[in-house]
C-alpha cells in the first residue's frame, strides 16, 4: 500500500511573531500620525513622547535653562537663531517626560527612516530572537532604546533636539547579532572581542553609521539631523547586554585545578 508522504513547506521568509508584532505596531503609530492626526495633535505627541535632552539637564540641576538658551544662540546652521532661541527656552521650562527615554523608540520620523529600521530589524533581530526568544529580545530592545536615550543626553546635555526612532534598539539587535554570528564551537560569552570577523563587522557599522549621519538629509533620507549618538549607545548596550542574556554562550570548561 502506497503512503503519500506529505512535506511542510517553509514559508520563503520566516519571521519570529515578535518581530512581526512589533514593526506592526511601529507600521500603525506612524499611519496614525501622517494620516489621522492633524499637525498641531502630532506635534503634541511628539513633544509628549520624543526624547529632548535639554529638559532632564534643567530638571536634573546638571545645567541651568539659562545654559541651554545661551547653547541655543551659539549653535550655527540648523533653524534661525530666533526659532532655535524659542524652542529652547521652551525646552528649558518643560519638565522631562519619564517615559521618553523608552516612548520616542516608537515614533519615525519618516516612511523611509520607518521603513530602514524594518529592514535592518527583521535582517538582524530575526537570528537574535530565533536564538534568545522572546523575553530576552523584549529586554534586549528596552535596554537599547534606554541606551541611545542616555547616550544622546551625554553627547548633548543642552540640546533641544528632537529624538524619535527604533534606530537605538535596531543597533543593540544588530550588535548582538555580531556576538554569536562569528562564533566559533566552544567560545565564551565574550570571544567576539577577540574575533575579526566580528570586529570588522561591528567597525564597519560604525562607520557606515558615522557616514550616514552626515549624508542623510543632504540626500533627503531624514528630514532632520540623524541621532548617530543614539545608535552608538544602543550599539554598546547591546554588545554587552547580549552575551548575558544568550543561553547559548557558556563559559569555556576548565579542568579541575587548573
Amino acid at each position: 500500500m502506497h503512503v503519500p508522504i506529505v512535506t511542510r513547506r517553509e514559508p520563503a521568509i520566516n519571521i519570529p511573531a515578535f518581530l512581526v508584532a512589533w514593526i506592526g505596531l511601529l507600521v500603525v503609530i506612524h499611519a496614525v500620525r501622517t494620516l489621522v492626526l492633524s499637525d498641531d495633535t502630532d506635534l503634541r505627541l511628539l513633544l509628549e513622547t520624543a526624547f529632548i535632552p535639554a529638559p532632564w539637564s534643567v530638571a536634573s540641576g546638571y545645567a541651568s535653562g539659562e545654559a541651554v538658551i545661551h547653547a541655543a544662540a551659539a549653535a550655527q546652521g540648523g533653524a534661525p537663531a530666533e526659532l532655535r532661541i524659542a524652542l529652547a527656552r521652551y525646552f528649558a521650562a518643560e519638565t522631562p517626560r519619564l517615559w521618553s527615554p523608552l516612548s520616542y523608540a516608537f515614533l519615525h520620523g519618516s516612511w523611509t527612516h520607518l521603513g530602514l529600521n524594518c529592514l535592518w530589524l527583521v535582517a538582524f533581530g530575526t537570528s537574535v530572537v530565533r536564538r534568545a526568544g522572546t523575553s530576552r529580545s523584549v529586554i534586549l530592545g528596552v535596554a537599547a532604546a534606554l541606551g541611545g536615550a542616555l547616550a544622546q543626553w551625554l553627547s548633548s546635555p543642552l540640546g533641544t533636539e528632537i529624538v524619535i526612532g527604533a534606530s537605538a534598539s535596531v543597533s543593540g539587535f544588530m550588535a548582538a547579532a555580531a556576538t554569536f554570528m562569528y562564533a566559533r564551537p566552544g567560545d565564551g560569552r565574550w570571544a567576539f572581542l577577540a574575533n575579526r570577523g566580528a570586529l570588522i563587522f561591528i567597525g564597519v557599522w560604525l562607520v557606515a553609521n558615522l557616514i550616514f549621519g552626515f549624508i542623510a538629509v543632504p540626500l533627503g533620507m531624514s528630514d532632520g539631523d540623524v541621532a548617530w549618538q543614539a545608535h552608538i549607545g544602543g550599539l554598546v548596550v547591546g554588545l554587552l547586554l547580549f552575551p548575558l542574556l544568550d543561553p547559548f554562550h557558556r563559559e569555556p570548561s576548565r579542568a579541575f585545578g587548573s
